[in-house]
């Protein structure tokens, strides 16, 4: 049997609904509810629910035998059941007016890092509201999505989206950067942008392509790829984009600052066989913290083709989202490294493990920390990491600030 033809718009619905992690945190919400009170609204929630794979979709009760197949009935007032699927869910949609939707929600709202999406359309699919959560929750990108589908105008008052600028609470998002601290700074930085007072960029790693490359960056925004020499009191705010540990290494600039942790370090790793999880882990945070690296900034971990199925690695990758990047030992063993061993060389049939599989997995030309041996004086197993940071391009223009080569 040949099954519809998926169409562009529920290819792009279906990235933005599978993109939905806040940072690295997961958590079991299903990604969309929809909810249509009346005849025309079951019309227009069915073309949402027919583009969303894996929504839900409630119709009043009483008109549920007018709703297609796979709809819910849903019990008026619908109070009740909004209290109880309301964190259950990344996003709602209600065909139904905003005023009685923001009644409806109100008593349920707890902060912008928890709260769902909520959007509203009228009856007639003119408009897509985003009424919650447009940035954190990705509520402007659903609202444009829902719109293209509709037909509708997009309806988004956020002042940067607005405005075309850089949308500081999200910044990187897409390409997997987490900000370091939701609370510190932010509303600060976002006004800041908008207003156009002076932004400094202290991009140190990650994607140069957090704003488009063909683009100068906004009114007020300069550029650099160095925190050195650089006054904070000259700018209203700094965004620095870095793996490093900013508040211990510049303090001063960490008071004024926004901190991005881009996914720019692969970790290269052996260990004993069924050495335990949460021994490979502590060796991970007390190696990354002595050399002043951040745990957030972790990308992917290597190894040889021996330790593909070594289970505090597998827990590891699961429990973090990491990739894992496997070698075959001729492949390690081509590579020269700083700390060869004839013991590993005897048993794995390469004369090192974690450095070049931190390296060839990075493509980095040299390594941020050598070997390191990890043990704990009450487990009888051990553990060897190596620190590699992804070289990535530069960015090639800062808009109406300096630009300097990473």
């Amino acid at each position: 049997m040949i099954g519809n033809p998926v169409s562009s718009n529920q290819v792009e619905l279906s990235k933005t609904l599978d993109s939905r992690l806040r940072g690295n945190d997961k958590h079991e919400r299903k990604p969309l509810a929809i909810y249509a009170i009346t005849k025309h609204g079951i019309v227009t929630g069915e073309k949402l629910f027919r583009a969303a794979p894996g929504a839900d979709f409630f119709v009043s009760e009483k008109l549920i035998s007018e709703a297609p197949s796979g709809a819910k009935p849903l019990r008026l007032p619908m109070g009740p059941a909004l209290e109880e699927n309301f964190k259950a869910y990344d996003c709602h949609v209600f065909v139904i007016s905003v005023g009685a939707v923001v009644r409806m929600v109100a008593p349920l709202l707890e902060n912008k890092k928890v709260d769902p999406a909520v959007i509203c359309v009228d009856d007639n699919a003119q408009f897509a509201i985003c009424v919650l959560s447009g940035h954190v929750g990705r509520g402007n990108e659903y609202t444009n999505r829902f719109a293209n589908i509709l037909g509708a105008t997009p309806v988004v008052t956020t002042a940067s989206d607005v405005r075309g600028t850089l949308t500081v609470d999200i910044l990187g998002r897409s390409l997997g950067w987490t900000l370091e601290d939701m609370d510190r700074n932010v509303t600060r930085g976002c006004a800041a942008v908008v207003n156009q007072a002076p932004v400094l960029i202290v991009q140190e790693t990650g994607e140069p392509d957090f704003w488009p490359l063909e683009e100068p960056l906004p009114p007020g925004v300069t550029y650099t790829t160095s925190p050195e020499d650089v006054d904070p009191k000259a700018y209203e705010i700094v965004l620095i984009v870095s793996d490093r540990d900013i508040s211990n290494q510049y303090p001063a600039m960490y008071q004024n600052a926004i901190v991005y942790r881009p996914k720019s370090l692969i970790l290269g790793l052996g260990c004993d066989s069924n050495t335990p999880c949460e021994l490979v882990e502590r060796g991970i945070r007390k190696t990354l913290a002595q050399n002043g690296l951040s745990f957030a900034s972790v990308k992917a971990i290597a190894s040889v083709e021996k330790k593909a199925s070594e289970p505090a690695f597998l827990e590891l990758t699961q429990k973090y989202n990491w990739a894992f990047k496997i070698f075959s030992a001729e492949e390690l063993d081509a590579l020269t490294v700083p700390n060869p061993s004839a013991t590993v060389k005897q048993y794995v049939g390469t004369k090192g493990v974690a450095e070049p599989a931190a390296l060839l997995a990075s493509g980095a030309p040299e390594l941020l920390v050598t070997k390191q041996i990890y043990k704990e004086p009450d487990i009888p197993r051990s553990m060897t990491l190596a620190i590699a940071r992804i070289p990535f391009s530069n960015r090639c223009h800062s808009g109406e600030g300096r630009n300097l080569k990473f």
